[in-house]
């Protein structure tokens, strides 16, 4: 339900922890994770800033590429938006559960995960099922798999840390395991008929797109990089040694799941091992950014515009799956679509739109009215 407050009397930005350079901090609020989520919900919520248009030009088709998903192997900045998502799921969980556990004691996390998982997954089905068109029973949408991955990562976060750790190795070899342990006609990593498409057609399941259902498994491995890192942002450590581990942590992953990419196909439809680390090493790398622009250099009018979309982040992208039909043809109407302006009218459009959604964000903002689960 949306959290309603008293409407502010300025314009203002969310209190935040004052830079600080290397004295040894430990923030209530990780502004600069309001900052990436706002990053990431922003180019989703945006469709890319319609640059996706601009894949066949001869100059720019490096650009364009980035905004659509890989066929099958490979990664792109487009492939990364759900991972960064898992990732920053796991990455509030120690801030979310140490202040629940403060207001309602330990006894009172479980059963708020289990009711968040299940309305996360409940979510999913509805808003799917509105924007088809018709009811429709499908997992593959990011907030079924994060419901899945929230629940699995609270219960390993339980376990002493080499017992996470290992719990995390242990997933991306069982994960790799099975594929190979049932391989289908191309081969373990085929796109039609691996064991993820079987296991969903047994269950009556079928997407487009070779996406499987039980890409849960593995990226719960995502998730649960993301709460260790909002463990060290919890620590009392200095922005220097926070950053020192971040940068060791993305470069270690990416070199990692590259490395494992020439035994292991890199492939974000079935979330195997080597795209979960390649990704994760990104997503960190992302986070440092933030972390240093935020935290570390203050830079919060600059990011202000992030955080006011990254703290709706389910509201907005609720609004983009069931109302960006309604919100493109609403703007239309005053410009036209950009037509005049020839193949830069998709990218102007596409701002124009995502402009309106702003602001709408930005209204409930204003308010403090936040959609939470």
């Amino acid at each position: 339900m949306p959290k309603v407050a008293d409407r502010p009397t300025k314009f203002r930005q969310v209190p935040v922890e004052p830079a600080a350079g290397d004295r040894s901090t430990q923030p209530e609020r990780l502004v600069s994770l309001d900052a990436f989520r706002g990053f990431i919900m922003t180019a989703l919520a945006a469709h890319g800033f319609g640059l996706r248009t601009l894949a066949d030009d001869p100059n720019l088709g490096w650009l364009g590429r980035q905004f659509e998903h890989v066929p099958w192997e490979g990664m792109v900045f487009w492939d990364l938006i759900q991972p960064a998502f898992m990732f920053m799921v796991g990455l509030a969980m120690p801030y979310a559960f140490r202040a629940r556990e403060r207001r309602y004691g330990p006894g009172a996390v479980l059963p708020h995960v289990a009711w968040r998982a299940l309305m996360l997954i409940l979510i999913s089905q509805i808003i799917m099922s509105i924007s088809g068109g018709e009811l429709e029973f499908q997992l593959i949408n990011v907030l079924a798999q994060i419901g899945f991955t929230y629940f699995l990562c609270y219960l390993i976060l339980q376990l002493p840390f080499r017992g996470q750790v290992a719990a995390a190795a242990l997933i991306l070899a069982g994960h790799t395991a099975l594929f190979h342990l049932f391989p289908g006609s191309d081969g373990a990593w085929s796109q039609a008929d691996n064991v993820g498409a079987r296991i969903d057609r047994f269950f009556g399941l079928q997407y487009s797109g070779y996406y499987v259902t039980i890409n849960f498994i593995s990226s719960t491995v995502t998730t649960l990089a993301g709460a260790w890192c909002g463990a060290l942002m919890l620590e009392k450590a200095s922005h220097a040694r926070r950053m020192k581990t971040l940068a060791v942590a993305a470069a270690a992953s990416s070199a990692g799941g590259y490395l494992l990419s020439l035994l292991n196909p890199m492939v974000k439809r079935l979330w195997t091992a080597s795209f979960t680390l390649a990704s994760l090493g990104c997503v960190i790398f992302l986070l440092l950014g933030f972390y240093w622009l935020v935290e570390v250099r203050g830079m919060r009018k600059l990011t202000f515009p992030l955080v006011v979309v990254g703290m709706n982040s389910i509201f907005i992208y609720c609004l983009n799956i069931l109302l960006w039909g309604w919100f493109d043809r609403a703007v239309g109407v005053f410009t036209g679509g950009f037509e005049a302006f020839g193949a830069a009218a998709p990218i102007l459009q596409a701002t124009a739109v995502f402009a309106a959604l702003w602001w709408v964000c930005y209204w409930l903002y204003q308010r403090k009215i936040f959609l939470k689960v």
